[in-house]
């Protein structure tokens, strides 16, 4: 069973989970073991996120969250840092066609702000020129973290507090829900981690309360269809059962 079609066969379709979030590590490990500069692995991360971004649409995802760039890697070395920014900015260059021809719908949260302006430039003009898409909905967390962002979070709902426009006793978990940068959208469904790592290095915190979660030693640039496909198998193998006892 390890061919990509007979994997495929063993997909239940009206089980498919709605949301999608991925931490994709381990471009640099890849890098290290090719013998070749970061910035390739990174290179190869791309291709690994457009094959990912196909097989979603294709298959009928709905939502798929990235982890592309985290408020920790500003603290990468200053090359580096400008070499992602830089392929960011080449990457939706070169999709912004492929988005409107598969009806891809491009979202980013996070701190925006922060990113360079040819990069914030890139990104509003994809948003916009996606927005009426209908399929896919590719979601890019950049320049995000889940502490970041519960403390924005908490600190928009006290200012509403303070100026008498909400009370304290309106607060509950959609509430505060609404303050989130990925208002709108469910929860994902089900959570992968690529490299190996059991972590979820400060990734939508709030979010995946009730994720399920995968991880696998595939290196990000080596992530592919047939290994998302593991990824679903397993899922669809759980019963999420959200913290209640299954009856009888």
């Amino acid at each position: 069973m390890d061919s990509y079609k007979e994997l495929l066969k063993l997909i239940d379709r009206k089980r498919l989970p709605q949301h999608i979030a991925i931490i994709m590590d381990g471009n640099g490990r890849w890098a290290k073991k090719h013998n070749c500069r970061r910035i390739v692995g990174h290179l190869e991360g791309t291709k690994a996120i457009r094959k990912i971004v196909e097989f979603c649409r294709e298959t009928g995802i709905k939502i798929l969250t990235l982890f592309a760039f985290s408020t920790e890697n500003w603290d990468r070395p200053k090359r580096e840092v400008y070499a992602l920014m830089n392929l960011l900015s080449r990457f939706l260059r070169q999709e912004i066609n492929n988005f409107q021809k598969n009806n891809i719908k491009l979202l980013a949260f996070g701190q925006i702000e922060r990113l360079p302006t040819k990069v914030r430039i890139e990104l509003a003009k994809t948003i916009d020129a996606t927005r009426g898409n209908r399929g896919l909905i590719l979601n890019l967390a950049l320049s995000y973290g889940g502490r970041e962002e519960i403390v924005h979070a908490c600190r928009e709902i006290a200012r509403q507090v303070s100026n008498r426009r909400k009370k304290a006793e309106d607060i509950n978990e959609e509430f505060f829900n609404n303050y989130l940068y990925t208002t709108g959208l469910p929860d994902p469904d089900l959570l992968i981690r690529t490299s190996g790592e059991f972590r979820i290095s400060n990734f939508l915190l709030w979010q995946i309360a009730y994720s399920e979660i995968y991880v696998t030693p595939v290196l990000w640039p080596d992530f592919n269809r047939q290994e998302l496909l593991l990824a679903l198998i397993d899922y669809q193998r759980r019963e999420r059962r959200f913290g209640k006892v299954k009856n009888g």
